[in-house]
């Protein structure tokens, strides 16, 4: 083959592309780049002129702009005019003349101790390339490449790995996402930089120990930090947790860096980090721990200063009302998630939602995204407006369904709390400690109060409302689960997640009345309680409703968040935690889930990481559950516009993810049991 470089007048001097010739390291390591801490070089495959284009990537981000300017002589302006027609020709017709990919760098550690370098193959994850394609792509590759280094196709989506299962791992040696970056020493969570003290604990004995003296310039890091953690400038896990893990949701909603660095205490041990001030830096490629020689001068940061105000709530006697009686603007009365979930009832009954908004939002160079809507719906020819809504609202309403309940206001609650001198006497003792910032005495005060909460009758009244909702959430008076619902969560900086109690397992009457106190008590717990005056959330204007729900054996259960937590410009993929059981076995940490990405754009989907099984999910299940995916992405077009507009932060943001915890029935159905915006 014929070396060649592009010299020519009208390409950078810098541009080193070359076609034709075989792949050596040196050469790799001339064209590549570095992509999530890995070396990597694109590549073009010309099946036409039997030939392939090894990509300089500082000249060429990407495919697409390469095969049309330089190889077609196209002009860019031509080409983003038709730019989704174009990428189908090179990512999904199957006689295409093209096959793109990039060919990625890795080491890993054999017994005995020395390190394996090796080439990873793929495609895009939207490449619909699957079978003797793929086949033919990695073997025309592989003649090209210096034998001397290993080769292996990863397949970059569901479709390529089911396709591939038929095809010898001889002939094409592969390796799945999971197992590539499963076990990678450093992932991140939450990007961030923060300058502080790093704080170590090997176990969670020793940061109960130090956990009193933690203070905001510290940086916490130990194998899996515990969800009531205070908060600080950033958090180091040195084991695998999930990025939908409550304590990473708190990073993101505190915006301070979090990762995951499992060789952190052979870093400590080689320079002494312990107790250090160092400079802290997540990015979405590269996770940084610089010591610094001097203790740096810090100011407290923004958050000290930070003074959110709450809408006043209505507190006139409102009445315990079924779930799907309630609509968004009743957040003021029963709280933000009961309110949620009586919104959900009136999208998936009305089928009025307009549930397309974040596909109507301009994606430069395409003004928008409805065809790519109409390809995931199943709509053939290019619909109307009105029929792709209407296509959008039955496909929701066919997908998932929301769960039966009641909700308590928070007027209940002040009737319980005002029925009590003591009680009443043990909120004036907690407000004052506030007022004086007398944090000494703020835990002491706050479990006495909670003990108190739990413990005092509930009037006749009272407990009569309560007994109504309990025969109206089971009238079989089977388990019922009692979640919380306040007006001092799921806000802009303060996301509070798992900060206030649920009560799973709740039988009769009376464990109902306990289940419902506990969750009144975790208003003042003394995390809670914290939290809030640390960004002047006032204890007179917090308030919790209550909501109560029949119990639903899941077969399976999660939390899906429709963006992906580690790439925030990332408007294809949400990301998708799953665990056998109950959703909160994803959050709480019981269990490490399943990790899935699914593209709610061009369609597909992968698997991120296996937890703590052995086994990934069937190949109906993954598609049931992308489009469950898909229905969370058109979810978050209302919801974001009834959010914005309830917290009267003006026009709709599309954008704004979601955060949904959901579980699959054991007759096969969805049921989304929490909607709430997801901490950015």
């Amino acid at each position: 083959m014929t070396a060649q470089l592009f010299t020519g007048p009208s390409e950078p001097a810098t541009d080193r592309t070359v076609i034709g010739e075989n792949l050596s390291l040196p050469l790799f390591r001339t064209l590549s780049g570095v992509l999530a801490g890995h070396p990597y070089l694109k590549v073009v495959v010309d099946r036409a002129e039997n030939t392939w284009h090894l990509l300089d990537t500082a000249a060429h981000p990407f495919h697409v702009n390469y095969i049309a300017t330089r190889v077609l002589g196209m002009e860019l302006t031509a080409l983003d005019a038709d730019l989704d027609a174009f990428n189908a020709s090179v990512y999904m017709d199957p006689g295409r003349r093209f096959l793109l990919g990039v060919l990625s760098l890795h080491t890993e550690q054999e017994a005995e101790g020395r390190e394996r370098t090796f080439l990873v193959l793929e495609t895009t994850e939207a490449d619909t390339m699957i079978g003797e394609l793929l086949a033919f792509f990695y073997e025309f590759v592989r003649t090209r490449v210096d034998g001397r280094l290993p080769l292996l196709l990863k397949p970059a989506n569901h479709g390529q790995e089911e396709a591939l299962a038929a095809i010898s791992e001889l002939r094409v040696p592969r390796i799945l996402s999971h197992q590539l970056f499963g076990t990678k020493t450093r992932t991140p969570l939450n990007v961030g930089e923060a300058t502080g003290r790093l704080r170590f604990f090997p176990t969670h004995e020793a940061y109960t120990a130090a956990e009193a003296g933690l203070g905001w310039a510290d940086i916490v890091a130990m194998p899996c930090l515990p969800d009531d953690v205070p908060r600080v400038a950033g958090f180091l896990n040195t084991a695998p947790i999930t990025p939908l893990s409550h304590t990473n949701v708190l990073a993101s909603g505190w915006g301070i860096p979090n990762a995951i660095v499992r060789d952190l205490e052979q870093l400590i041990e080689k320079d002494g980090l312990d107790g250090a001030w160092v400079r802290y830096r997540v990015r979405e490629d590269a996770i940084s721990l610089e010591r610094l020689d001097d203790e740096p001068a810090l100011h407290a940061p923004a958050w000290h200063q930070q003074r959110i105000r709450l809408e006043p709530p209505l507190l006139e006697d409102a009445p315990v009302l079924a779930l799907h009686r309630l609509r968004a603007a009743d957040r003021d009365r029963y709280g933000t998630k009961a309110a949620n979930l009586g919104e959900l009832h009136h999208v998936l009954d009305s089928r009025t939602a307009d549930l397309t908004r974040f596909y109507g939002r301009p994606r430069p160079p395409r003004e928008n995204l409805y065809g790519h809507l109409a390809a995931r719906l199943g709509l053939s020819s290019a619909p109307s407006p009105a029929e792709l809504r209407a296509r959008a609202a039955e496909f929701v309403a066919a997908s998932v369904g929301a769960p039966q309940g009641v909700a308590l206001p928070f007027a209940l609650q002040q009737r319980f709390l005002a029925s009590s001198p003591a009680l009443q006497q043990g909120i004036g003792k907690l407000k004052m400690a506030l007022e004086l910032d007398a944090t000494d005495v703020l835990d002491s005060l706050c479990l006495q109060l909670q003990h108190l909460i739990r413990n005092t009758p509930v009037p006749d009244a009272v407990t009569a409302q309560i007994s109504q909702a309990f025969t109206a959430a089971a009238a079989s008076r089977g388990r019922l689960v009692v979640r919380s619902s306040s007006n001092a969560e799921d806000l802009p900086g303060f996301s509070a997640a798992g900060v206030y109690d649920s009560v799973t397992t709740v039988h009769g009457t009376g464990e109902l009345l306990d289940a419902v106190r506990q969750v009144w008590a975790s208003l003042v717990s003394p995390r809670s309680v914290r939290l809030r005056h640390q960004v002047g959330i006032s204890l007179d204007d917090t308030y919790m409703g209550v909501i109560i729900q029949e119990y639903v054996p899941a077969s399976l259960g999660g939390v899906l968040v429709t963006c992906n937590p580690t790439r925030r410009e990332d408007f294809r993929n949400v990301y998708l935690n799953c665990s056998p059981g109950s959703p909160e076995q994803v959050v709480d940490g019981t269990v490490l889930p399943q990790q899935y990405l699914y593209n709610t754009v061009e369609g597909g989907g992968r698997t991120v990481a296996l937890g703590s099984w052995s086994d990934g999910l069937p190949a109906a299940t993954r598609a049931r559950l992308a489009d469950l995916s898909l229905t969370g992405r058109l979810l978050q077009s209302h919801f974001s516009a009834s959010g914005a507009s309830a917290s009267g932060s003006g026009a709709s943001d599309v954008d704004r993810p979601l955060d949904i915890e959901w579980l699959m029935t054991e007759q096969g159905d969805f049921r989304l049991v929490q909607i709430r915006p997801y901490a950015l």
